[in-house]
């Protein structure tokens, strides 16, 4: 493969998901750095299933191949794992600190969905794809379509310090392709702590969109919010911190009398305890310029998850102009804290409370700590910058290869 800067090549982007309305930060990387490299000369086709919803991964999308934007988007139906109570249960185990067996591994990784189509054009088609690209780590799509032409394959991990990252399986998926792609340097020393890894391996970043303008008066009105309130986007379930931002914020509300609401959007169930049911408010799914109107009409935005490799989320918010508050249990969202001087963060509910209570008296102090986090989005992680890291180690790979 020999690339240069008036030739480039042809790519093939794999993740289990694409789609506008799709929330989660792997996807949404995946999607933009596939379009954004299309604009730069590389011809992409963006492989990826029929699925909407991360939950029960059903068939909404009609199979075949489109064009858009640049790219040809092929997509494949998903055939549904048929042992979801055996995968239920090695989860629970690896919970517990145990170690399955390969073949246990195996029948967690095919029990949640398996795309054999996808994979047959991976197998026919792989050797006109100069790289293959795929992500997250944990999937049957990076999983078992790592293994098709590994000397030409990238994973994105969006690696996790969580339980499935002990699989032997998924170690396979950092030792084997021909080059790993991380989001952040904590999530890069992470992947050293937990397994060998391939020879090759760079920190991109990941890019995030500046918007124009915000509507902040206008989202208020649209949507009935009169009073100030801290926000929370992306995906309602434990393990991103949603159970427990519920009850660090009754423990402040109910403790302190702190008056500031939780708007939420993004999906999955809320769940709203009946003694918050006038304090927490679900505006449910917005498209990408509603939810950047949320943000910057908020007092602040909370990252109450462990489990990122980026946070997009908060990079968002101080793009808007709205500081962070933020879990002290994520090393990755520490860092970019620690980094930028652009949130406060808590480590129970007490801090929490601390948190709420200082966005609310010192707005002006909490403005500054906002912009700082501005300068820090806009000097390390503006789309073009990103993809000239990623068309570096496209170059890096095709050197290699050839």
């Amino acid at each position: 493969m020999h690339l240069s800067d008036t030739a480039r090549g042809q790519l093939a982007f794999v993740s289990p998901r694409y789609g506008l309305d799709v929330v989660g930060g792997s996807e949404a990387v995946m999607r933009e750095a596939a379009h954004r490299l299309a604009q730069r000369g590389w011809s992409v086709d963006f492989l990826t299933t029929c699925a909407r919803d991360h939950y029960t991964w059903r068939n909404e999308y009609s199979p075949g191949a489109t064009e858009i934007d640049g790219i040809i988007l092929r997509r494949f139906e998903v055939v549904p794992g048929t042992a979801a109570r055996a995968r239920a249960h090695i989860e629970a185990r690896l919970v517990e600190g145990e170690r399955p067996t390969m073949s246990e591994q195996l029948l967690w990784l095919d029990g949640l969905f398996r795309v054999p189509d996808l994979f047959q054009h991976l197998v026919v088609n792989a050797d006109r794809y100069d790289a293959i690209i795929l992500s997250p780590y944990l999937f049957w799509t990076t999983v078992v379509g790592a293994t098709v032409a590994p000397e030409r394959t990238i994973v994105m991990p969006c690696l996790h310090d969580e339980p499935y990252a002990q699989l032997d399986l998924l170690h396979r998926v950092l030792a084997e392709p021909a080059c790993l792609w991380f989001l952040t340097e904590p999530e890069h020393e992470l992947a050293h702590r937990i397994a060998p890894l391939t020879n090759r391996h760079i920190v991109t970043g990941a890019g995030v969109i500046e918007r124009e303008s915000y509507d902040v008066e206008g989202f208020r009105d649209r949507h009935g919010l009169t009073r100030p309130y801290v926000f929370f986007a992306g995906r309602r379930e434990g393990g991103k911190g949603w159970t427990s931002l519920l009850d660090t914020y009754r423990f402040a509300i109910e403790t302190y009398g702190i008056p500031v609401d939780l708007v939420t959007s993004g999906v999955g169930p809320v769940n709203v305890p009946g003694d918050l049911f006038d304090r927490v408010i679900d505006v449910g799914f917005l498209d990408d310029k509603e939810v950047a109107d949320a943000f910057a009409a908020a007092v602040a935005y909370v990252q109450p998850s462990t489990n990122e490799s980026f946070s997009r989320t908060i990079m968002e918010s101080w793009l808007a102009g709205t500081p962070v508050i933020a879990t002290t249990h994520s090393d990755v969202v520490r860092w970019h804290i620690e980094r930028s001087g652009g949130g406060v963060m808590y480590g129970d509910e007490y801090e929490f409370a601390q948190c709420l209570a200082f966005v609310m008296a010192a707005p002006e102090t909490a403005h500054d700590l906002a912009a700082a986090g501005r300068r820090y989005v806009l000097e390390h992680y503006r789309w073009d910058v990103v993809i000239d890291k990623m068309e570096a180690g496209l170059r890096e790979l095709a050197c290699a290869s050839s």
